[in-house]
């Protein structure tokens, strides 16, 4: 089966499309690539897999993955393409909670979700029953203070919250023990890439999230620029597979990382970890 790009998933097949796709793809795989020291050898939740190519990454160093998404097209995709003994994927109910007991995993990743979701305490009190004491939880989200003005509501039409920093950190040392909240950061020639496209959409949206504006107002003035915008996206893509002179090594996740496109923070169960 193919899978439809929805303007907010990533997909591999898709990356080399455009270079502002292969930016976004390359800090996503770069994200896996940092959390594979949390998760080799070890049970891991990957909450929130979209396509699945993460997953299957990790999946090659960990005791075994589990992939959730609660989109059923994502799920049926990510089950056709990847296909190892260590590796499953279920679709999951947004509004129950997760389907596994206390303590099932060693670690728990969650890549671009939370500014997805409603209540974050609710999901990062998920998130901590299902680790085992001592566990750890990887998490990735988008960097408002390269991405919006300070004003700014998301332009992101699926977004309902962007972090910055500080505001991350204190969330996280909410629910967890320790918590640390690094930046991502690239080379130049890949950063800038991805800088000036969050300029131009953050320019181009400031009328539709402006914090006056109604979110019914933001989110459907967003989804008709979508849909303007999406045949030229379309005719640009059509049969373009490029190489491009970066890769996943061009990407930086550090503490102070800058100018940063997105936060990445590794947060700590309290207790001591139960390793098999």
């Amino acid at each position: 089966m193919e899978l439809e790009p929805s303007g907010e998933r990533v997909i591999a097949d898709q990356a080399r499309s455009s270079p502002e796709a292969y930016a976004v793809y390359l800090m996503h795989e770069a994200t896996y690539r940092f959390a594979q020291t949390y998760t080799r050898g070890l049970r891991v939740l990957d909450f929130g897999c979209g396509s699945g190519y993460g997953s299957a990454q990790i999946a090659e160093t960990a005791a075994h993955v589990v992939g959730v998404d609660i989109v059923d097209d994502a799920v049926a995709y990510a089950r056709e393409h990847f296909q190892r003994d260590n590796l499953a994927f279920r679709r999951i109910d947004p509004d129950a909670p997760l389907p596994f007991a206390d303590g099932s995993f060693d670690t728990v990743l969650s890549f671009q979700v939370i500014e997805h979701v409603p209540d974050a305490d609710a999901y990062l009190r998920e998130i901590r029953r299902v680790l085992v004491p001592g566990g750890r939880v990887v998490l990735a989200t988008p960097d408002r203070s390269t991405r919006l003005f300070p004003f700014q509501r998301p332009w992101n039409r699926w977004h309902l919250h962007e972090y910055g920093a500080d505001e991350f950190e204190r969330l996280l040392a909410r629910h967890f023990a320790q918590a640390e909240v690094m930046g991502m950061t690239a080379t130049p020639s890949l950063i800038d890439v991805e800088l000036r496209r969050a300029r131009r959409v953050r320019w181009m949206t400031l009328p539709f999230t402006l914090p006056v504006m109604p979110d019914r107002w933001r989110v459907g003035a967003l989804a008709l620029l979508h849909r303007l915008r999406r045949p030229v996206r379309a005719a640009t893509a059509t049969g373009a597979v490029r190489d491009y002179p970066w890769d996943a090594s061009d990407v930086t996740i550090a503490r102070g990382a800058s100018p940063s496109t997105n936060l990445v923070a590794v947060a700590r169960k309290e207790g001591e970890a139960e390793r098999a």
